[in-house]
């Protein structure tokens, strides 16, 4: 399961995912919720691969240093360093949407870092990549990871992955009886 930003895959037809060794994997999204410009996709790897460690972003401080990784305008496994610059902002982009909560950092942030790793100097998971400031220089903004830890289980409750539904039908002048569909 890879996590990234809503607006990365709702207009998606295909998702396809590269590595920085060169591979490529289909992708499926697991879901999705914009409020919280949050997703999960799903890939099936030929072997396994070692996760980002998920840190907090209850204790972040102004300061911080952090490094944010992404693809820039097309210039891929791009690498920038900079520090939180701010907390719990809110973000009004073109008065449509609106992100509550989000880090704001300079680490350079592009068009096209966007669903990419915002990390801490440990190298643990504190945010993901999501927005930028286009009247601005040096201000990007990414989804707290405490959101993320608050999304996944309500995202991979497995009732949800597999579409199991319960019910009972009832036939005419049958016996009810109770039949388990499994809808995927």
């Amino acid at each position: 399961y890879i996590a990234t930003n809503a607006h990365v895959v709702s207009a998606a037809d295909r998702l396809q995912i590269t590595f920085a060794d060169g591979a490529t994997h289909e992708a499926e999204v697991i879901g999705r919720d914009n409020l919280r410009d949050l997703a999960v996709i799903k890939i099936e790897p030929e072997k396994p691969l070692k996760p980002i460690r998920m840190g907090r972003s209850d204790d972040l401080i102004i300061g911080e240093p952090v490094l944010a990784i992404g693809n820039p305008v097309g210039l891929q496994n791009t690498l920038t360093t900079g520090v939180v610059s701010a907390l719990h902002r809110e973000l009004n982009l073109n008065g449509q949407v609106m992100y509550r909560d989000v880090v704001q950092t300079d680490a350079s942030i592009n068009p096209g870092n966007s669903g990419g790793p915002l990390l801490n100097i440990l190298g643990e998971l504190i945010g993901i990549n999501t927005a930028i400031r286009a009247d601005a220089q040096n201000i990007g903004f990414a989804i707290p990871v405490d959101q993320l830890r608050d999304f996944l289980p309500e995202i991979l409750d497995p009732e949800k992955l597999n579409h199991v539904q319960l019910g009972m039908r009832v036939g005419n002048g049958n016996p009810a009886r109770v039949t388990f569909v499994r809808e995927d």
